[in-house]
């Protein structure tokens, strides 16, 4: 259980987001249901119920992050558990074009918010954590960055960005009891991805795995609950691969 303990989730209005702080307030934890769209945020966290709280929050401006991180602080004098779950919104422009082809714009607009927000949001709770003696970070990647892609190069480079800042957190900061874990997702039902695709090509990916499915947003918000717990306590900087046994390590 994660009762006393306070949860902040980015991108927490929708799919994987919203289905790990509904997972998290179900498990007794305090959730800041983190969008920039405060209203939508407002409206996530009503559908979660009374433990879970709605803010306002753009992880591209570090002003906005630091902004954001006194103001949990300050409310409730911890941030136990962060999941960095924000990420640019799936491009078919940018994904399906030519890494040669790639602009120096669309490379960094990808960069900005799915790595470097990442990094402002881990750099941001690292301090707190610390100073509490403990603290879990979460972060979300993809299959790609372990085992390569054709496609998305400027996805693959953030996400592979993200694997190894978890690596450092792990190490620079264990001996403050702060874990840190990433987790290489492949096909996950989301409206952002499953509803972005022919019926065709979702029956193609569904075939990928082994157990021939999409995984669902709730079964990665199973594991990103658990590992927030304390049955992981001995283990850290971990990339965990859920993709229905596609990828293996």
């Amino acid at each position: 259980m994660l009762k006393g303990r306070v949860a902040v989730v980015t991108g927490a209005t929708r799919g994987i987001g919203f289905a790990t702080a509904k997972e998290l307030a179900a498990r007794g934890a305090t959730v800041i249901v983190c969008s920039r769209d405060l209203a939508s945020a407002q409206k996530a966290a009503r559908r979660i119920g009374k433990k879970a709280q709605a803010a306002g929050l753009d992880i591209s401006s570090a002003k906005s992050v630091s902004g954001f991180v006194k103001k949990i602080v300050a409310a409730h004098g911890r941030i136990d558990i962060l999941v960095n779950n924000a990420g640019y919104p799936f491009d078919p422009k940018i994904w399906y074009k030519h890494m040669h082809r790639v602009s120096d714009g669309e490379l960094d607009a990808v960069l900005e918010v799915d790595l470097k927000g990442t990094f402002r949001m881990t750099k941001a709770v690292l301090p707190v954590m610390a100073k509490k003696k403990g603290g879990v970070i979460v972060s979300i990647s993809s299959t790609p960055a372990i085992a390569g892609y054709d496609q998305g190069a400027p996805y693959s480079l953030a996400k592979a960005g993200i694997v190894a800042m978890t690596k450092h957190v792990a190490l620079e900061y264990g001996r403050h009891n702060v874990r840190a874990y990433s987790l290489a997702l492949g096909n996950i039902a989301t409206d952002a991805t499953f509803n972005s695709m022919s019926a065709k090509a979702q029956k193609a990916a569904a075939q990928e795995s082994a157990v021939k499915r999409w995984g669902r947003p709730e079964e990665v918000a199973r594991i990103i609950a658990a590992l927030a717990g304390d049955d992981f306590s001995f283990a850290t900087g971990n990339t965990i691969v859920v993709d229905g046994g596609t990828v293996f390590l």
